[in-house]
């Protein structure tokens, strides 16, 4: 049986440690080894911890465009 996700606090988390237990809750839920209660707590806390990530992304992804002052994309898929 899975364990139920970590409590902690996503506003404090990096996003290297939110997106290792993103993934480990991923696993978990793919592994159908969950309660149906518990699945749903841990779609909860990984759909916040998917916002947390891409916000974290956002806000690099600003960060190196201000560095940068091109205000070019950084998506290599734009770059074609």
């Amino acid at each position: 049986m899975a364990k139920l996700p970590n409590p902690k606090d996503t506003p404090d988390m990096g996003f290297e440690e939110a997106m290792k237990e993103l993934e480990g809750i991923v696993r978990d839920l793919e592994g159908g080894n969950v309660k149906l209660d518990d699945a749903v707590k841990f779609y909860e806390r990984g759909a916040a911890l998917k916002r947390h990530c891409e916000s974290k992304l956002a806000d690099a992804r600003n960060k190196i465009e201000k560095i940068t002052g091109d205000g070019k994309s950084l998506d290599p898929m734009d770059r074609e």
